[in-house]
């Protein structure tokens, strides 16, 4: 299977990253120096964890702070940002912009100047590293959740980049599809950035972020931060009304 180029670990600095949305403060102040090879983000609900996986791809501007991942200002270059972070969405509907998988496959590699006939050879040899060949001319909309997930990740994996930010990519797949694509993620050489609510799939990660209304709640190893993240989730859950 085809996979980034990036053998080494990718470095991701955000330093005093704030987001507000009208008189929302969405992220506050948040400054992380990271240079594990697999992440992952915990948080409830509402908590930011969307929205920093935004900003740490340059596709919102924080209102302040700096962002660069491998060394690329994500929201000022980002001719070099793009190929550099990609975010897998955790509804593939919100990602993909073309009628045929060809078609979705080729998009960006088009757009970072190859020709159309490299950009289907390339996207075909894709299809062809995860026995999907069939799919090329397929209407998108014939397929199913986990196999449009597949091809996001496909179109994700062409733009070759040095870091993948995942929101919830298994959310509303079955068993067998959640751990075919696993499988596929746990295989690619790209640094991870992992946002989850399904602690089980980030235990063996090397670091855990903890995002709790906008601000970092807690950072360190998968074992201190889940347990206790999953424990303060099971108390909130006994309560008579959630807060």
């Amino acid at each position: 299977m085809s996979q980034s180029q990036a053998n080494s670990v990718c470095p991701i600095s955000l330093k005093g990253v704030s987001l507000s949305i009208g008189d929302s403060s969405v992220l506050r102040n948040i400054s992380i120096e990271a240079n594990e090879k697999r992440i992952g983000v915990v948080g409830r609900n509402g908590s930011g964890k969307s929205s920093l996986a935004r900003v740490l791809c340059g596709l919102v501007e924080p209102t302040e702070g700096e962002v660069t991942v491998n060394g690329v200002d994500v929201v000022n270059d980002r001719v070099n940002a793009i190929q550099t972070v990609a975010l897998l969405f955790q509804n593939p509907d919100h990602q993909i912009l073309f009628p045929s998988v060809e078609e979705e496959l080729s998009f960006g590699l088009e757009q970072l100047g190859m020709n159309r006939s490299d950009a289907r050879n390339a996207s075909h040899t894709m299809l062809a590293d995860f026995n999907c060949e069939s799919w090329a001319q397929k209407s998108v909309s014939v397929l199913s959740q986990g196999q449009r997930h597949l091809v996001c990740l496909m179109t994700v994996l062409l733009m070759n980049p040095s870091l993948i930010v995942l929101d919830e990519p298994y959310a509303g797949l079955d068993i067998p599809t959640t751990a075919q694509l696993k499988r596929h993620l746990n295989s690619l050489s790209a640094t991870i950035v992992h946002i989850s609510h399904q602690v089980d799939m980030l235990a063996d990660y090397d670091r855990i972020l903890w995002i709790d209304a906008g601000q970092l709640h807690m950072d360190g190893h998968p074992q201190q931060v889940l347990t206790t993240f999953a424990q303060q989730m099971n108390d909130i859950g006994e309560r008579d009304a959630l807060i």
